[in-house]
Order: C-alpha cells, then sequence, then structure tokens
C-alpha cells in the first residue's frame, strides 16, 4: 500500500474505518471484551502500585488533588482523542491524525517519539518482572528472566491480535479485582466492620490530623503533580487497538465516556483507602509500598506477596502493552513513508511481524543496555524518554482544534464523540500540560528529564521538518 493511499484512508473520515476489517490490512481479532478490559487496563500501571507512597511523602493527603488534577487533564486528553478515534479509527491514532492536521512533520516526530517511549518502557518494564521472579526462583538469574518474559511477550504479540487481546484482558482483569478488592475491603476496615481487622485508628481523620490536609502547601501539589502524571499514561493505547476491533466506533466511545470513572475509583479511590488507613507521614508507605502498608496495618496475611503477585501482573501488562504499541506505532509509520516500508508488511495472521520484530529488537538493545550501562546510556534512554507523554498529550490537543473543523466540514455524521465547551476546555487543557513541562524545568528533580526530552524531540522535530520539505520540492518538481 502507498503511503499516499495510506495518508487518505488515516485522516479520511468518510471512509469505511467502522467496518469490522481494518482498510490498513490488520485483522480485526479483538473482541469488544477484550477493548474494554484493555480500556480498563490501560489507566492501571505499575506505577501506581509501586510509586504512589513517594507521592503520599511528599504531598501527604493532598496528594488526591495532584491525581485530580492530572486525571482531570487525561480525561479531557482522551475526550479529544475520543473525537477523532470514533471519527475515523486507525492504528496510528493521535500520530495519523496530527499527519493530516497539522503536517507530515508532526506526524513523523510524534509517532517516532511515542515509539522510542515504548520500546525504552519495554526495558524497565522486563526488567521490574525480572527482579520479582528473581526472588522467587532465584536459580534463573535476573537478565535470564528478563530474557524469558520479552520472549513469551513477543511470540504473542506475533501470534495474531487476539492473543495480545486475550493476554491482556486476564492480566487487566487480574489489576482490575486486586484493586477493587482493596477499595472495598479497605473501605470495610475504614467504617470498622471488617472482620478481624486490627486498625483501630482507621478513619477519615487521617486526611487532616497531621499536619492537616495540605501539610506542604500548594507546592507539595505540584510536586504530586510530577511524581503522579507518567502513571497514567497508556490510556491512550485502547485508541489505537480500536482499529483491529469488531466494532472500533463503538469501542472508543464507550473506553471514552468510562474513562471518568475508571480513574476515579482505580486511581482516586484506591490512594484516598490508603490515606484514610494510615497517617500520610508513616514510614511504611514508602519502605513497604503504599498499598502493602495499607494492607498490613488491617492485619492481611502475607500482604508483600500478594502485591508482589499484582505487580508482576501489572508489569507484565505494560509490557504486553508496550510491545503492541510500539508495533502499531512502527507499523502506522511504515504505512505512511515514515518508517522502513518492511514495517507495513502484514503477516498471514494479520499482524506486523517485522514492526513487532523490529521494536522487540531495541527493547532488548536497552534491556541490556540496563544491566551493562546502566548510568550511562540506559539513564540517557529513560531520560530523554521521560516527558514524552506530555509531549504526546500536548500534540493531541493541536491536532483535535485542527481535526474538529475537518471533520465537522467532511463527515460531520461521525462525529459521535464531541470534547466539551470547545475550544476553551481544549486550549485550557494544553495551557495546563505546557505548566507542568514549565514545572519539570524549575523542579530540579525533574530538569534533567524534560530537557533531555526536549533535546531528543527537537533532533526528531528537525528531521521531520527535513524530510517534510524535501518531500514536497521533490513532489514540485515531478509536477514541473
Amino acid at each position: 500500500m502507498s503511503s499516499t493511499t495510506t495518508l487518505q484512508k488515516a485522516g479520511d473520515p468518510t471512509g469505511d474505518s467502522g467496518s469490522a476489517q481494518p482498510s490498513d490490512g490488520l485483522k480485526a481479532g479483538l473482541k469488544n471484551r477484550h477493548l474494554s478490559m484493555i480500556a480498563i487496563g490501560g489507566v492501571i500501571g505499575a506505577g501506581l502500585f509501586v510509586g504512589s507512597g513517594g507521592g503520599i511523602a511528599k504531598a501527604g493527603p493532598a496528594i488526591l488533588l495532584s491525581y485530580l488534577l492530572v486525571g482531570a487533564m487525561v480525561v479531557f486528553v482522551m475526550r479529544m482523542l475520543g473525537e477523532m478515534a470514533a471519527a475515523s479509527p486507525n492504528s496510528g491514532s493521535f500520530s495519523a491524525y496530527a499527519d493530516r492536521a497539522l503536517g507530515r512533520w508532526a506526524g513523523f516526530s510524534i509517532g517516532w517519539l511515542y515509539w522510542f517511549f515504548w520500546v525504552v518502557v519495554l526495558a524497565v518494564e522486563a526488567t521490574a518482572g525480572a527482579k520479582i521472579l528473581e526472588g522467587w526462583i532465584p536459580a534463573v538469574p535476573q537478565w535470564g528472566w528478563a530474557l524469558i518474559v520479552m520472549v513469551v511477550l513477543t511470540v504473542t504479540n506475533l501470534g495474531s491480535v487476539a492473543s495480545y487481546g486475550e493476554f491482556e484482558f486476564w492480566f487487566a482483569g487480574i489489576k482490575v479485582v486486586a484493586i477493587g478488592g482493596f477499595v472495598i475491603v479497605g473501605m470495610l476496615a475504614v467504617f470498622g466492620v471488617l472482620p478481624g481487622s486490627d486498625n483501630p485508628g482507621a478513619g477519615f481523620a487521617h486526611l487532616t490530623d497531621t499536619g492537616g490536609f495540605m501539610p506542604g502547601g500548594w507546592g507539595s501539589v505540584l510536586t504530586g503533580v510530577l511524581m503522579v502524571v507518567f502513571s497514567f499514561m497508556g490510556s491512550e493505547i485502547v485508541t489505537l487497538a480500536a482499529g483491529e476491533s469488531e466494532d472500533p466506533r463503538r469501542a472508543v466511545t464507550k473506553a471514552t465516556n468510562s474513562v471518568i470513572w475508571r480513574i476515579g475509583v482505580f486511581y482516586l479511590g484506591s490512594i484516598f483507602i490508603v490515606l484514610t488507613l494510615l497517617p500520610w507521614n508513616d514510614k511504611s508507605i514508602v519502605d513497604k509500598g503504599s498499598y502493602v502498608a495499607a494492607l498490613d496495618s488491617i492485619g492481611i496475611a502475607h500482604a508483600g506477596q500478594i502485591m508482589n503477585v499484582i505487580v508482576l501482573t501489572a508489569v507484565l501488562s505494560c509490557l504486553n502493552s508496550g510491545l503492541y504499541t510500539a508495533s502499531r506505532m512502527a507499523f502506522s509509520l511504515g504505512e505512511r513513508g515514515d518508517a522502513p516500508k518492511a514495517f507495513a508488511k502484514v503477516s498471514k495472521k494479520g499482524v506486523p511481524a517485522v514492526a513487532i520484530l523490529g521494536s522487540v529488537v531495541f527493547g532488548f538493545a536497552a534491556v541490556y543496555f540496563n544491566y551493562a550501562f546502566p548510568d550511562t546510556i540506559f539513564s540517557f534512554l529513560l531520560n530523554s524518554s521521560g516527558a514524552i507523554a506530555l509531549f504526546v498529550w500536548l500534540v493531541i490537543c493541536f491536532t483535535q482544534l485542527r481535526m474538529r473543523g475537518i471533520l465537522m466540514r467532511e463527515a460531520p455524521e461521525k462525529v459521535t464523540v464531541k470534547m466539551w465547551l470547545f475550544p476553551y476546555l481544549t486550549w485550557a487543557t494544553a495551557a495546563m500540560i505546557t505548566f507542568v513541562l514549565g514545572y519539570m524545568v524549575y523542579d530540579k528533580d525533574n530538569r534533567e528529564t524534560v530537557l533531555l526530552s526536549l533535546l531528543v524531540a527537537a533532533v526528531v522535530l528537525v528531521i521531520g521538518v527535513v524530510r517534510d520539505r524535501l518531500r514536497r520540492r521533490a513532489a514540485a518538481t515531478a509536477a514541473a
């Protein structure tokens, strides 16, 4: 398929993008139950289980405001993305939309940056999972476990998109049950009706009895924002996966409409429970992790081991989705002529095998760098990809500002999901994301991450602009 044809399909809302068979050659192997669980699981990353303790220690109970602010930002971004994806589902998602709305340079740049982000995540999550597995079976070295995990999930993704969907269905299901169970058990303990609970001090008083609700002031809320924002990355995966579903338009609409309660229950609800079971400055929240500390406080036996199983599930889910997402973005870039054409080839099973293998090779290399050069090469990779999530969200805002007009002119009947208070809320969201990036520069703990991310983004952007100009010049020469 030529890049011209692909670009037309990627941005053409009048195409039959709601049919069961994707127009880009990928097989529609994801069922509605897969998409529903991918949408739910996409907002529950390992960062929620592992990193929330540090945020609580920094901001106290006011970390709830941090989660609320970032959660609102994600809801708005997902609404914008849902508007575009429901009208024109595409495996390239926001990269394909930016391609059309802002220019080829924009689709190229954000697509490659997003791919880069996820292949680095592969290394991070493979190492995290390997540490847990080595603790259980030390006979296999950590690097061996990382290799095993990567190989198993690569084979899964190469099998079929249904294999990815099935694995993610169960991985996400475990996360959902775990968080839901935690919230229910925690609420019973808070109200003193949990049989066998030995935490008589649990209650809403913990929200204010240790230095007040906002012990560190508004500055700590902003610091909390920086600490929690990256745990939300992955919520947009469902819009890429929808392109390979039986009913993409319905799947995107459902996922977009449900994002509010998903963030409310899984993030705000679970962190609220932690804060009511323990004083925010309890050392065990950082030492053990917020969820393990909370479960220990009410006498749940083997809380650490239980949480290790759940964290491993979250890690495997992130790995599975990360490989899927990186490969689909590489596939879309290949179709549009912004990556090697081989990335756009689809196997007999309907999956982009070359794009999957290309992504996992970089992932394997990053895993090697993590073990061989943790303080140099891998540190650079990690820091230079850290702020890309925010760049992606910012590009989605600007893309939606342009795409609304395009979609309303060409196929208004397909704009079934609309961004609220357009364009004011879109601009407000873009301003909020820009403020967070600016505050990262101001904050010494995050300055290196955002500056290195900006450096990598600038390099990719320059390449994208140069390629776009050369392409235009070649087209003009051919026309003459």
